[in-house]
């Protein structure tokens, strides 16, 4: 049996969002999320406010370029970086310059590059210190081939099934994975295209839902779908859309699962996204 990999605890630290007009997606982080605002290079703008943080870049719209996993010392991050390419991942260099030289990356089946590293102390020094809570929490992609992404994740990463979907069939259509306790860091839908699905910001109450509705009127944000409760994960939930239509969702009270607690299964139906009513169905 090969040995555990040493990925526990690990968790969504950042991603690089693309965009054809980097500018408009920066302001909307900037005026609608709280982040202040850091120029990296020609095409690459670090955003970051209270415990959340972005890259932005020149590119193709609707597209992650990574998502970047943070590990909490060198040493459990090389030790992480030999278990997966000792099973035959491919390593790639670290793009990302909130982890300086101390990252490694891989790419999933889909091509999905993903970034884990020791952030580098102060790389959010610029950011806004005060403002709503959300914290960077979770990241979703559609994918094609969705049983090839859930052993890549799982058994080669070492991500820990959480929930899955399973429509009448027996097939699964929708997979939730953790790297710490927090129910799902990464999770995947069964679709007709590769795609970045969505990513979430976990606020620390309901209170903090209903604060973040009242910001987006203010600053004419229409919310897209929600309030609601999501059955995988539990979590209150509603989600808006940027400039480019990419999806970000503000979550409260996300079940912890530890390590050991096996996964559960869920039909392959809108209650099971929303307990509480219509639902955002990718296939």
């Amino acid at each position: 049996m090969a040995a555990p990999s040493p990925l526990w605890p690990a968790t969504l630290h950042h991603f690089r969002l693309n965009a054809a007009d980097p500018a408009a997606l920066v302001r909307f982080h900037a005026d609608g999320l709280g982040m202040n605002a850091r120029q990296l290079g020609d095409d690459l703008w670090h955003l970051a406010g209270p415990e959340r943080r972005i890259l932005i870049g020149t590119g193709e719209s609707e597209r992650v370029g990574y998502a970047a996993f943070a590990v909490d010392d060198p040493q459990r991050l090389a030790a992480l970086q030999r278990h997966v390419a000792g099973l035959g991942v491919a390593i790639e260099e670290s793009p990302s310059p909130l982890f300086g030289n101390t990252g490694f990356a891989v790419r999933d089946p889909d091509g999905q590059l993903v970034v884990f590293g020791v952030p580098l102390a102060g790389c959010d020094a610029h950011a806004a210190r005060d403002g709503l809570p959300g914290r960077t929490q979770h990241i979703v992609f559609a994918t094609t081939q969705l049983e090839t992404m859930i052993a890549f994740y799982r058994d080669l990463l070492g991500f820990v099934a959480s929930d899955e979907v399973v429509d009448d069939g027996g097939a699964r259509t929708a997979f939730f994975l953790r790297s710490d306790e927090e129910h799902h860091s990464y999770a995947a839908f069964q679709s007709d295209a590769r795609r970045y699905d969505h990513h979430a910001l976990e606020v620390d109450s309901w209170n903090d839902i209903r604060d973040w509705a009242d910001h987006f009127a203010a600053v004419r944000v229409p919310l897209w779908w929600g309030p609601g409760r999501h059955g995988p994960g539990n979590n209150l939930f509603f989600m808006v859309r940027d400039p480019d239509g990419n999806r970000i969702e503000l979550s409260a009270e996300l079940e912890h699962m530890p390590v050991d607690m096996g996964h559960r299964t869920w039909p392959h139906e809108e209650h099971t996204l929303n307990l509480w009513g219509s639902a955002w169905m990718r296939s």
